[in-house]
């Protein structure tokens, strides 16, 4: 075995905290469970809290050729690995004071690193010039209460793409909740439950967990969750630099999922519960393409709730409004705050692009939930709306308390028409895809208009249990077709994110990004497919030798 380095940014930022004042290196290694339950506990000196480390052992510090590095670290621990690693290794090439490792026995990951010169398969296409990032969840402890994929500290992972090589690191969002739980060493809020909160906890400038999305808009990296401002990040780095107001004339939170009008590069967003959590009442935004905030509106919803996206097309802005509520009395009577009412059915927004928010328009239907819609265009008098429709909101209860049929919890494409010159007060819906489906992209130089080409993320045949998604899936508009790829039975995918070739080649024509866990091996890689061709396989595989815990979504950043 060669030598190989580990590279681990600001050592000394991990140490103070934790067990033995060191910090497990999280390596990749063979050890059978009696030898990390037995023999390790027996043949050392070790605290409880390092031992349960070692125990939860999984891969993620990458490994890196430290003379290529491109992004220099300020402080950077290397520890040489040339040996074989066994059931009977020296312990002291375990523990370094170097990284910080994720305590919450739910997840794997925790730990900010960088690794330069990925180990590829295949040849990445040299046209692949800029940066993917990737936004999720990951929380650095174990969590108060009931754990919900909503409420982990959001760690983002950044790809970065050059002359056919890959770089990589990832990187905690750093809010208030992170720094306060880092210097507590321990959970502090619930991030589902705003009752429920730790004596220490300080509410103070509350800035969220940045989990959801990022994005990259007017020279500016944003990691963004549907309850807060966004929360800006260094491009290169991914080093924390804070919420983020647009000079004060942000007053809401804003969605986790803004659209960018790919002609003007204005940007639209919303949020809910704009005044509190409990509150119905919404806010409309517009940030130009040179980032400033030039409109900004209220109005008030039919009820409170968690609406975690929205459409817009060339012409309107679409607001949807499903039960899944809000509701103070129900927290107050111990029940969830945020829970499914199916009696209140669903109400649909229309606003004209032009118009302000006293022009909006209601349409209603029976109960329904979406959280991502591919796309949305107007035409003809109409609007077109595709949407990842399920038939009850996931994730979370009844108001009762009950939980839901799991059967109607999984999502399949639908369009929905709205025409907008009918007396109507209601609009049509049908399923394009028998298939259950979610995380739906685009080409995104076609996002508002018309469009030919969608993709998706899917669960198809025998895929593993508890994960959904084992296919990407793209699906052609115009010839009412689909293709599709497939993992192997232990692996599993995220959201395929859309790269064009070149600016101005046709819709459709470029690439798609989707980070894959491999079951098996338990370790991540990013496939890299051509979009025209998805059936085909991966054209090339960024490999890690790490795990990438599950998460949400991803961007693509063109480079310079």
């Amino acid at each position: 075995m060669s030598s190989t380095n580990f590279i681990i940014s600001n050592p000394s930022e991990y140490t103070k905290n934790s067990p033995d004042r060191h910090v497990l290196l999280h390596l990749r290694i063979s050890l059978s469970k009696s030898a990390l339950y037995g023999d390790l506990g027996k043949k050392s000196s070790l605290s409880t809290p390092t031992l349960n480390l070692i125990r939860l052992l999984s891969v993620s510090v990458p490994i890196v050729n430290t003379n290529s590095l491109p992004l220099k670290p300020s402080s950077v621990s290397t520890v040489n690995a040339s040996k074989s690693l066994n059931a009977s290794f020296d312990l002291i090439n375990l523990l370094m004071n170097s990284c910080v490792i994720s305590n919450f026995d739910a997840g794997v990951g925790g730990v900010d690193c960088r690794g330069n010169d990925l180990i590829i398969e295949g040849e990445i296409p040299q046209d692949l010039y800029g940066s993917f990032y990737r936004n999720g969840p990951d929380p650095q402890f174990s969590p108060l209460g009931k754990y919900h994929w909503f409420g982990g500290d959001g760690m983002v992972h950044a790809f970065h793409f050059e002359n056919g090589r890959v770089s990589y690191l990832n990187r905690w969002s750093k809010t208030s909740k992170w720094k306060q739980e880092r210097k507590a060493g321990r959970s502090l809020k619930d991030g589902m439950n705003p009752m429920n909160a730790d004596p220490l906890w300080n509410p103070e400038d509350e800035d969220g967990v940045a989990n959801t999305n990022i994005i990259f808009h007017a020279g500016k990296l944003l990691a963004l969750e549907e309850g807060h401002l966004p929360f800006e990040l260094d491009p290169i780095t991914l080093e924390s630099k804070g919420a983020y107001d647009y000079e004060g004339k942000l007053k809401s939170p804003m969605t986790a999922h803004p659209k960018i009008d790919p002609v003007t590069g204005d940007m639209y967003g919303f949020s809910y519960t704009a005044d509190n959590l409990f509150s119905s009442k919404m806010s409309y935004f517009v940030i130009d393409s040179k980032g400033e905030l030039k409109t900004y509106e209220e109005f008030e919803a039919p009820f409170a709730s968690m609406v975690h996206d929205f459409m817009v097309t060339d012409q309107h802005i679409i607001f949807p409004i499903f039960p899944l509520t809000i509701d103070f009395e129900r927290v107050t009577t111990g029940k969830p705050p945020i829970a499914w009412d199916p009696d209140k059915g669903t109400h649909v927004g229309v606003m004209p692009r032009n118009g302000s928010v006293k022009d909006i328009l209601w349409f209603d239907n029976d109960a329904r939930y979406v959280f991502h819609p591919m796309n949305a265009y107007t035409k003809g008098g109409k609007i077109y709306a595709d949407v990842m429709q399920f038939e009850e909101a996931p994730l979370f209860p009844h108001a009762d308390g009950t939980r839901g049929d799991p059967k109607n919890a999984e999502a399949r494409l639908n369009r929905w028409e709205i025409d907008l010159e009918s007396n109507s007060k209601s609009f049509k819906s049908d399923y394009l895809d028998e298939d259950m489906g979610e995380f739906p992209r685009l080409d995104e130089r076609y996002s508002m208009l018309e469009y030919q080409h969608g993709y998706y993320a899917s669960g198809i045949g025998e895929h593993p249990n508890g994960y959904s998604f084992n296919s990407v899936v793209h699906r052609d508009h115009v010839k009412n077709s689909k293709e599709v790829y497939t993992l192997g039975k232990h692996d599993c995918l995220g959201e395929p994110v859309f790269v064009p070739k070149k600016e101005n080649s046709e819709e459709g024509d470029g690439y798609l990004l989707t980070i894959v866990h491999r079951g098996i091996e338990n370790r991540s890689d990013l496939l890299i497919l051509d979009a025209n061709n998805v059936s085909d396989g991966p054209i090339a595989t960024a490999k890690l030798p790490h795990r990438i815990p599950h998460g949400f979504h991803g961007n693509w950043r063109a480079g310079n």
